[in-house]
Order: C-alpha cells, then sequence, then structure tokens
C-alpha cells in the first residue's frame, strides 16, 4: 500500500497543537487545533485532494454553484462590465480604455474563482502600469463583492509600480510654445494653463459662469475628483480670458476635443520647437512649482489646485475663491519686496498684496 503524503503529528505535550506534516519535503504546516479527531479529518482530506485533484474541483465547484449559482460561470468580462455599470463621466472613460487592455485576453474568459496566481502573474508581466492599478481594483471589487473568498494574488506580490518622471515647463520653453503656435484658441488655452494651473480637461472645459467679471475670480468643479478649485484672476490671466467668448465654453474647439487629442497636438508644437520631456500635465507641475519658489502658502495652492479634502474645499472655495491672491500678484509682489527691500504680507481678506 502506498504511503500517504501527509501525516498528523504533535509536538511536545498533549495540550499543544497538531501540524501536518508532508513526507514528501518534510515540512510541517500548524493545523491550529489539538483535537487530534479534527486534525486527522483535515489531513485526510488534504491526502485525498493530492489523490483526485480534478474530481475534489468538482465537488468544490458544486458546493459553491448551490450558494451562488453564478459563481461558477462569472468570467473576468463580467466583472469589468459590472464595474462600468456604476462609473460616469471621465472616470468612466477611464475604465472603458483600461478594459480594452490586450493583456486583459488571458483571462478575460477565465471563471474567476477558477483563477490563480500564475495566471494574474501572465497578465502583470504582459502588461503596463495601467495594467497592474486596474487589476489590482477588479480583485477588490470581486472581494467587495463576495465574488472571492480571497485575495488570488496579494497585494504585496504586485509588482511596485513606478510612474514615469514628470517635469515642469520651463518659462522660456512655455514662451516658445506661445510664440510658434498659430492657432488663437490653443495660444490662449496654453496661456490659462499657465496662469491657472489647471488639469488640461479642466481648462478646455471652462465656461463664462465659472468667472465673475466684476471681482475678476474663477471657480469650478474639477472633473477629476470634483473638488472645488478657484482664486483670483491677476492682470495677464485676465486679458486672456476677456479675449474668449463671454457666453458658453472659453473654448468651443477645444472643449469638444479629446483629452489623447489635445496631448497629441501639444506634442507636435513641442516636437517642432525640440522641447522634450513635457506634456500638458507639466503646466501643472510648474504652477505648483512657482508657488513654492515664490513662498505661495501651501493651504492656499492646494484650494487653488482643488487637492484639498472635499468637505473642506466646498466650504472654503465657494466663500473664498475670490479673496484668495492670485499667483501672478504673490509674485509681482514678491519681486517688489525684493527691489524695495521689504518685507510682503498678504492678507487673505484683502484684495490686493501689501508691502510693509
Amino acid at each position: 500500500m502506498k504511503k500517504e503524503r501527509y501525516r498528523t503529528v504533535r509536538l511536545g505535550n498533549r495540550n499543544d497543537r497538531f501540524y501536518c506534516k508532508d513526507n514528501l519535503t518534510g515540512s510541517r504546516k500548524s493545523l491550529k487545533t489539538t483535537d487530534r479527531q479534527e486534525a486527522e479529518t483535515l489531513v485526510r482530506h488534504k491526502n485525498q485532494a493530492t489523490k483526485n485533484a480534478h474530481i475534489n474541483r468538482k465537488i468544490g465547484m458544486a458546493y459553491l454553484s448551490a450558494a451562488d449559482p453564478t459563481l461558477t460561470s462569472r468570467v473576468w468580462q463580467d466583472v469589468m462590465e459590472d464595474i462600468l455599470k456604476d462609473k460616469q463621466g471621465p472616470t468612466l472613460h477611464r475604465w472603458n480604455s483600461a478594459i480594452k487592455d490586450r493583456a486583459f485576453d488571458a483571462i478575460r474568459k477565465q471563471v474567476v474563482v477558477t483563477t490563480t496566481a500564475d495566471d494574474f502573474m501572465g497578465v502583470l508581466r504582459k502588461g503596463t502600469i495601467s495594467t497592474n492599478v486596474f487589476l489590482r481594483r477588479m480583485q477588490n471589487h470581486c472581494i467587495d463583492m463576495g465574488w472571492l473568498a480571497t485575495t488570488i494574488l496579494p497585494k504585496k506580490k504586485f509588482p511596485k509600480i513606478h510612474h514615469k518622471d514628470q517635469r515642469a515647463i520651463k518659462t522660456n520653453e512655455h514662451i516658445q510654445i506661445l510664440g510658434a503656435e498659430g492657432n488663437a484658441e490653443r495660444r490662449d488655452f496654453y496661456e490659462l494653463c499657465w496662469h491657472l494651473g489647471g488639469s488640461q480637461s479642466d481648462i478646455a472645459s471652462l465656461r463664462d459662469e465659472n468667472f465673475d467679471y466684476e471681482r475678476h475670480s474663477f471657480s469650478y468643479e474639477r472633473l477629476k475628483n470634483s473638488n472645488l478649485s478657484g482664486s483670483r484672476i491677476g492682470p495677464k490671466a485676465w486679458e486672456v480670458i476677456l479675449r474668449r467668448p463671454r457666453s458658453g465654453p472659453l473654448f468651443p474647439y477645444l472643449i469638444t476635443v479629446r483629452e489623447a487629442d489635445r496631448a497629441t497636438e501639444f506634442k507636435q508644437r513641442c516636437d517642432g520647437l525640440k522641447i522634450k520631456g513635457v506634456t500638458l500635465h507639466s503646466y501643472r507641475y510648474a504652477w505648483a512649482e512657482r508657488a513654492a519658489d515664490a513662498g505661495y502658502p501651501e493651504r492656499y495652492a492646494q484650494r487653488v489646485l482643488g487637492q484639498n479634502s472635499k468637505i473642506v474645499h466646498r466650504v472654503y472655495a465657494k466663500k473664498a475663491q475670490k479673496q484668495l491672491p492670485s499667483l501672478e500678484e504673490y509674485e509681482e509682489a514678491m519681486e517688489e519686496a525684493k527691489k524695495r527691500g521689504k518685507v510682503v504680507v498678504l492678507e487673505y481678506e484683502s484684495e490686493v498684496p501689501k508691502l510693509t
């Protein structure tokens, strides 16, 4: 008679826990019980599982289907489609793009509960950073919905995400781009990205109702996270706004263009000027760096960029966006202070910077 692979062992006295010993490898694993009968039952099932793996899988699937009839037929494509049902706006657009990733083709028709860690690793090796991010989210969705009892691939086993380094666009590069841009709408768009620090989609989506033409201020709800952003607008940026339509969208053409197409147009302009390593998002980095260099308070920068907490920001931005000094004003005040050798004080309630 063939010797069983696993057997029950106990270390120490009779009050100690039982272990399952692998006769093949010599390793031991705790059964987390001090009851001999329970321990022997667990080991007996482990031995049966090694002999009849195919049959045991069928038995397990039968139990699962009794609890949830769709559990044994739900594939990863079904998971993707279920996630899309609760998404909208830019988030829906990102998910629609993400699930088209060819790396997911390996598991689209794979039943969720039969997916292994090796299946996930195969997807990750073929994919990109985006694949990594969205596969994590799909696994979490299945666990939250009760479609998986535990993770297929633990979080620490996912490859570490390394985003590409992005840099801010420099002043001289921005000036070059404006000088070379023959289209007035795109030129004004790039100029407002520089002055307001918004993301390309937020700036392209600005409309006349986002502006207070009497107080020279603006506020808008970010497309990405619905945080409110805004501040007063400096003279240079205001000149640009006055050139744009006074009703409807500020950028009638660009608001209809996909993000990818706006990015391509910008890249083509940069390539023609031999400017490397920048994207439209580099304007956001540039604004943040300029704010830091000018000593612009971090709490101001967070609110202008729309990166503060939603609750605090909604209350603050609606009431205070007309009182926050613009970055342009702040920079000019700092420069004037340096020339005069004086200290600059920008009071929150004041309408203009004060030199003391």
